[in-house]
């Protein structure tokens, strides 16, 4: 019962970016923390990929990332279960049919992928991991679509986040605790559509993948820049939001600032 709970709860999370789709890149292409987030990201991946490597994208959504490493000649193959999404995709990397292909799958059913490479690397950006319960499943999956010293960089919510937890001062109780208490998920709303989503913590990727996975990097992000959705901080601030920045860079990868944002970026390499 339990599960076709979970796969009920995906298709909910399909429709609703689906639906959002259309309006995806102008609701969020012009923020300045979110343009942060991906330069902070893309640059992770790039120093644990080979030249002309080949990417496996997890919740591709509307291609950016897929987009930015097809112009820097590495080759992707997109996957998302949202129609909506992979529209946008297929639009957006009309252009770079030589290096990205796409095909609609969901995370927890990779085994039934059409190209199942192996790849270089599998990559998720910003949490697309957390629409899921079953997160486990998804991981068992990366040994057989990975090569020998493949790497995976996934970015997920995480159970701890400062700036969130500090909104508890502005009376946002519900807001400031919502994670402390989310073992059997939160519901979450997109464009009129409610969903679960739930969080993980870096030790549960590790443990979850266990000994055939090497440690690479554990970054923070937005530990020390807020969330992206506070928003124009970065217009509002802009003094201090370029002195958070720099904070951030320096201190990403240190304990205890990487394991306090609202996402984590954390690469394992698969051991030859």
């Amino acid at each position: 019962m339990e599960s076709i709970e979970l796969a009920v709860n995906e298709n909910m999370a399909a429709t609703a970016f689906s639906r959002q789709a259309p309006v995806f890149d102008n609701l969020y292409g012009g923020n300045t923390i979110v343009s942060y987030k991906r330069w902070r990201v893309r640059s992770h991946a790039l120093n644990y990929l080979p030249e002309q490597g080949s990417i496996l994208e997890l919740n591709c959504g509307t291609g950016e990332d897929a987009l930015f490493f097809a112009q820097n000649g590495f080759k992707v193959h997109g996957t998302d279960l949202s129609t909506g999404m992979l529209q946008q995709f297929a639009q957006k990397t009309s252009s770079h049919r030589d290096k990205v292909s796409f095909e609609q799958c969901s995370f927890t059913g990779l085994g039934a992928l059409q190209n199942k490479g192996p790849y270089d690397m599998i990559f998720s950006n910003f949490g697309g991991l957390n629409c899921t319960g079953e997160l486990d499943k998804v991981l068992a999956s990366f040994d057989d679509l990975l090569k020998p010293g493949g790497v995976a960089t996934l970015v997920i919510i995480s159970k701890f986040c400062l700036w969130e937890t500090l909104l508890v001062f502005k009376g946002k109780f519900k807001t400031a605790f919502r994670r402390f208490f989310s073992s059997k998920g939160r519901k979450a709303r997109v464009e009129g559509e409610f969903f679960k989503c739930w969080y993980y913590n870096p030790g549960y990727v590790r443990g979850k993948l266990g000994e055939e996975f090497e440690l690479l990097n554990i970054e923070g992000l937005c530990t020390i820049v807020p969330p992206s959705y506070i928003e124009n901080f970065a217009e509002k601030h802009p003094s201090l939001y370029r002195c958070l920045v720099k904070q951030e860079d320096r201190f990403k990868g240190n304990w205890p600032w990487k394991f306090m944002g609202d996402y984590y970026i954390i690469s394992v390499k698969k051991r030859s």
